[in-house]
């Protein structure tokens, strides 16, 4: 339980850093008492134990204290992502009935809480609070609280058992409705001990979270894996690529994992011979294709000792990842071997691509109140469904080679295309709408929208005004970086969008191809 294992990373570890942020550190003895404090002030607030407590807000001490604080106090964590609208943040609050939310006001020079208030009356809501403070209210209104014994905390974290839900992160499918992917303490815990274990991550390890906390990689493989092995966790808020590079030179940073588009922003900077990088061993990349010479120039440039691949999802965190000595080829064509406690196979003849099916310890307990999207995911025989086509080499080592859904990875951040259009739909002019992935050198991937205006309305539908539209209602990585106005959209008999032609028009377009041969 999670509880279990942050008491014994403070009795272990004591008073080595746990944190550092900024000019801030927090020891592993402190952390289990902020913790502790928090989930008092939570129980005080009338937390009961399995509510849930959503936190919205970037990487920092703060956020990782507020989320191990709601599994203490035996609640469970809903983590919002830092760049949703108010909007979508109500979403989650209505959808998990979290009766606690913490809020991390004026990120990115936003209000964070009027934007919440503006977007729900939050009714199912007692408390909501500002990280660090738990400045709490009711409704707008002062909210009476009751002394709590710090002896019925620890009663609360005794509780805790290894099959009580941890933590629920959301998701989305093709239909574009998000889903809550539950997962236990055992799950959580296991996986993150996994992928510490073929890491070799251990307490002389230095490591910059990039990750966002609110996704599994940061919170699960950062937050957690640092209180099993008594790693320094070195939480950044904004991926900024000359302050990344003093901060691995300074505090001589051993872990970096991230999206591909960190190493190559890291690769491009004309500013990199200025520092100092050589004390890197492991990166964990995955989320994208990752081009072959990127490895090797992760190896031979940024001289890190141990550069692997995985592939994981929401609804199992970790299923495969490379292992130290395969080669730079293997890699970034694959994703490597299935990590201990898990299962693939492909559904298809042998040495055919077909759908990936994953099994194992950490596969989720299922979707939030949705049990036919769980049926439709994980079979009788406990597979689940990846919606990934690919396939397995003699070695066990996973190939992606397509996606059955239509989601694209832009910056390392997964993107559901039904849901942008599902919001665009809401734009007065507009009467049809498909969005698609378009290459992007940068960030990998990037939103495309191919929008057909109603030729009955009246309204004027710009690109503009369209993305200022999306840039309202949609975090930032969702909003199209491109809009096209077409007559028609290609559909088959059925009335399915032809997705695959528009990818098609896209790539013939920005990447051309010598017809010649």
């Amino acid at each position: 339980m999670i509880p279990a294992i942050l008491r014994a990373a403070a009795e272990t570890y004591g008073d080595k850093p746990a944190y550092v942020e900024g000019g801030r550190t927090l020891t592993f003895a402190e952390l289990l008492e902020r913790v502790r404090e928090l989930a008092r002030r939570y129980v005080a607030h009338g937390l009961a134990p399995g509510e849930r407590v959503v936190v919205w807000g970037p990487n920092s001490i703060e956020w990782a204290v507020a989320a191990l604080a709601t599994t203490y106090a035996g609640g469970t964590l809903v983590p919002a992502n830092s760049r949703y609208t108010g909007h979508e943040v109500a979403d989650l609050i209505d959808r998990t009935g979290a009766t606690t939310v913490l809020v991390a006001d004026g990120f990115l020079g936003r209000s964070q809480i009027a934007e919440l208030r503006a977007a729900s009356d939050i009714v199912s809501v007692r408390a909501l609070g500002l990280l660090p403070q738990l400045s709490l209210d009711h409704r707008g209104e002062e909210r009476q609280v009751r002394e709590v014994d710090p002896a019925e905390v620890e009663a609360r974290a005794d509780a805790v058992t290894p099959d009580d839900v941890a933590d629920i992160l959301f998701t989305s499918g093709t239909t574009g409705r998000a889903k809550g992917a539950m997962s236990a303490h055992r799950q959580t815990i296991g996986v993150a001990r996994a992928w510490a274990e073929l890491g070799g991550v251990d307490a002389e390890d230095r490591y910059l979270v990039v990750n966002p906390f609110f996704h599994s990689f940061g919170y699960k493989i950062g937050i957690v894996v640092g209180l099993l092995t008594g790693a320094t966790l070195y939480p950044v808020a904004t991926f900024d690529v000359t302050a990344t590079m003093r901060l691995i030179q300074d505090e001589r940073i051993t872990l970096f994992p991230g999206a591909p588009t960190l190493y190559q922003s890291i690769l491009a900077a004309p500013d990199r011979g200025d520092f100092d990088l050589s004390s890197l061993r492991l990166a964990v990349t995955g989320a994208a294709v990752v081009p072959v010479v990127l490895i090797e120039r992760m190896r031979d440039e940024l001289r890190i000792d141990h550069v692997v691949t995985a592939f994981g999802m929401t609804e199992a965190v970790v299923v495969t990842m490379c292992r130290e000595g395969d080669s730079a080829e293997v890699v970034a064509t694959t994703c490597g071997r299935a990590i201990p406690g898990m299962e693939t196979r492909i559904d298809a003849p042998e040495g055919e691509a077909g759908e990936l099916l994953v099994r194992g310890d950490y596969v989720m307990l299922g979707y939030l109140d949705d049990p036919a999207a769980t049926a439709e995911a994980i079979d009788e025989d406990g597979w689940l469904h990846t919606g990934d086509v690919g396939t397995l080499d003699e070695h066990g080592n996973l190939q992606i080679t397509d996606r059955l859904k239509d989601m694209y990875i832009s910056g390392g951040f997964n993107v559901y295309p039904a849901e942008i259009e599902q919001t665009l739909m809401r734009m007065d002019g507009v009467q049809d709408v498909a969005v698609v992935g378009v290459p992007d050198e940068r960030l990998g991937e990037v939103g495309k929208a191919y929008v057909v205006v109603s030729t009955s309305s009246t309204t004027e539908v710009s690109a503009d005004q369209v993305i200022a539209f999306a840039k309202e209602r949609l975090a930032n990585f969702k909003v199209p970086r491109v809009v096209e106005t077409v007559e028609s959209l290609p559909r088959n008999l059925s009335g399915k969008v032809l997705k695959t032609e528009l990818r098609g028009l896209d790539t013939s377009s920005l990447v051309p191809r010598d017809r010649s041969r």
